[in-house]
């Protein structure tokens, strides 16, 4: 046990590269917090906000209003089908899949799920998510391929989830989560090129194209 101390004491461990300065969210030198909570980095000096996680997150209305073709491109596609494949991290964070209906509804994206089931303790426990569009009934790719990745909270206001209600008349009852985006992904087939067109909260739309 004492050798593995000192082995372990005298490697050299990688140090993690930093985040752009223009970014929104600073490297910090101290754990993140899930409570939200500001707090002040103890080597820049500059007051930043604590979240779960590493990456910037952003609204869909947020998105929406940077990127509106984009956007409406990614709704479009959701749409197009009732039901989708979302990813959530079990206790033991290995991956869980579950099919999933969503709900794009008063400029947001919604995810509503049966009380008590399986994903809804997932994402109640740890936010985070990936959302996938149902492939569709052949290997077209028709309207291409559509992956969102972000966090998704729980909705517990009486007002706001009886707008949504009304909205989207759901059957009760229910839990209800607002998605939060890290990124969105589509991925289409256009000519003889595949497509890759990708955003998140730090910067524009970006596109690759492969043959």
């Amino acid at each position: 046990m004492k050798t593995a101390i000192v082995v372990l004491l005298g490697a050299r461990v990688p140090v993690p590269p930093r985040r752009p300065a223009g970014g929104l969210y600073p490297s910090s030198t101290s754990r993140p917090d899930p409570t939200g909570t500001p707090h002040q980095d103890s080597t820049e000096g500059v007051r930043i906000p604590r979240f779960h996680g590493a990456m910037t997150t952003s609204t869909w209305a947020a998105f929406r209003a940077a990127e509106p073709a984009f956007a409406e491109s990614v709704q479009s596609r959701f749409e197009r089908y009732r039901h989708h494949v979302l990813a959530t991290l079990r206790k033991d964070g290995s991956p869980r899949l579950t099919g999933l209906e969503v709900n794009f509804s008063a400029g947001e994206l919604w995810l509503g799920m049966m009380p008590g089931s399986f994903k809804a303790r997932d994402l109640v426990r740890d936010p985070r998510f990936a959302l996938h569009t149902n492939p569709g009934a052949d290997d077209s790719m028709d309207g291409g391929d559509v992956r969102i990745s972000g966090r998704a909270y729980e909705v517990a206001e009486p007002a706001e989830k009886a707008r949504f209600v009304e909205d989207a008349q759901p059957p009760e009852p229910f839990h209800l989560f607002r998605v939060e985006l890290d990124e969105v992904v589509r991925t289409s087939v256009e000519g003889d090129e595949l497509v890759v067109r990708s955003w998140n909260p730090e910067g524009p739309v970006r596109t690759r194209r492969r043959r």
